[in-house]
């Protein structure tokens, strides 16, 4: 099998990492297949935020599990209460991705850049996890000053969050299932 599919095959969502940073030439270079991913008539409707301030991302945290815990639906507060208390695991870096807002295919196009992300991250070693929930500091009370210090450009949304880093669990890959495709 060539080295693409075995990164698909083998990678996992990880939710536990040990705070090591990771080097700025990996960081780099997983900037780059971010930015190197297609879109719709190469519109790019995309910005991407790199933090690696450990501090700003536990600040991020706090804001985030703060607002799960003050929405009246527990459900998803809970959940990540039982997986330690963190939104961010612990990562010692943190992709925002962001959409123009007024881009047609803006969502797909901000998918397929996280996909790049995190398939670059698996083939160099380093654990990663897509996390949707990424966007919740940028609602909660503080979400104006999180992004007024992180540069947000005006007329950009919250598309999607990728953590990196190094993992301290480890999973097996989810599990396919075959009756979800179909060849005609």
């Amino acid at each position: 099998m060539n080295e693409v599919l075995t990164t698909i095959q083998n990678r996992f969502s990880c939710r536990g990492y040990d705070g090591r940073p990771v080097e700025q030439e990996k960081i780099q270079a997983l900037a780059k297949a971010g930015l190197q991913a297609p879109s719709a008539m190469n519109l790019q409707p995309w910005e991407i935020i790199c933090i690696t301030k450990k501090p700003l991302i536990d600040e991020l945290d706090a804001a985030a599990m703060a607002a799960l815990a003050a929405s009246p639906d527990k459900s998803h507060f809970n959940r990540m209460t039982e997986r330690g208390g963190k939104i961010f695991y612990n990562a010692p870096c943190l992709f925002l991705v962001l959409k123009d807002s007024t881009a047609k295919w803006a969502d797909l196009d901000c998918g397929i850049v996280t996909q790049n992300i995190a398939l670059a991250a698996s083939s160099m070693g380093l654990d990663n996890v897509i996390v949707a929930m990424a966007g919740i500091p940028f609602g909660s009370p503080d979400g104006a000053e999180f992004k007024h210090r992180l540069g947000w450009p005006d007329g950009y949304e919250f598309g999607m969050g990728v953590c990196v880093g190094y993992g301290n669990t480890a999973k097996e890959p989810h599990e396919i299932n075959p009756d979800k495709m179909r060849y005609i």
